[in-house]
């Protein structure tokens, strides 16, 4: 895609396509599985505050970090190699700065329906599961937060645990948004926005997110705001 952007070329080959496919899916697996193992780590961090240690052992960390990677790649390759099985014989135009499914189905003279129903099984396992998962884990969360008796104390639990929940917010939003229509010009054109907001934003405000965790960051960035930022 950069490649494209500072090149000024619009064309990409059909290889070019798949491979960029191929790792939009991928990539984007990953982080629907890790954001649902933060949330379980969060979970075993109240609840099983005493085993902790071991229940999150390294050990465990890379058999989430394994498996998660292994499930995206699954998926990923279930959406390529369906995509081979379909003919492009009408327009090429891809209505987005990207290729991806719900664009490159329009583009399809042969039947999608095979493909929009792996689409929607694949959603489901990959982002419908992870949000039960993560919504049933913050419930849990919330009722201990709740229990905290100092305001002091819950204000703590509830910021060190905002961050997670405010990029499962922004990341699975617009995620289920560009997969919510199938089909229609004008979603596409709606899709671009989103597309924006899923390839560029999300990663910039991830950092941003997470990195106001650090007192330093939060130290440095209220000294900005109010004109008291120093050299010395």
């Amino acid at each position: 895609m950069f490649d494209r952007l500072l090149s000024h070329k619009r064309a990409v080959s059909y290889g070019e396509c798949l491979t960029q496919l191929f790792f939009f899916h991928q990539l984007a697996g990953v982080d629907f599985f890790l954001l649902t193992a933060m949330a379980y780590d969060r979970f075993l961090a109240i609840f099983q505050t005493l085993t902790y240690s071991t229940r999150m052992s390294h050990s465990v960390q890379w058999i989430l970090v394994a498996v998660s990677w292994a499930c995206a790649l699954t998926n990923a390759l279930i959406h390529t190699i369906a995509l081979t099985t379909l003919n492009f014989c009408g327009p090429n135009e891809v209505n987005h700065f990207y290729c991806d499914l719900p664009q490159l189905f329009q583009l399809s003279c042969s039947s999608t329906q095979l493909n929009e129903g792996l689409l929607f099984a694949m959603s489901f396992v990959m982002a419908g599961l992870p949000v039960v998962l993560i919504i049933t884990s913050y419930i849990h969360v919330a009722a201990a937060v709740q229990q905290i008796r100092s305001v002091e104390g819950r204000k703590k639990a509830f910021f060190t645990r905002g961050s997670h929940l405010t990029v499962v917010c922004l990341f699975y939003g617009t995620g289920i948004f560009n997969y919510m229509h199938m089909g229609s010009e004008e979603a596409s054109d709606k899709d671009k926005a989103a597309g924006i907001f899923n390839t560029i934003f999300n990663p910039m405000l991830n950092s941003i997110i997470y990195s106001l965790r650090n007192p330093d960051v939060q130290g440095a960035l209220w000294r900005v705001i109010t004109g008291k930022w120093s050299l010395t």
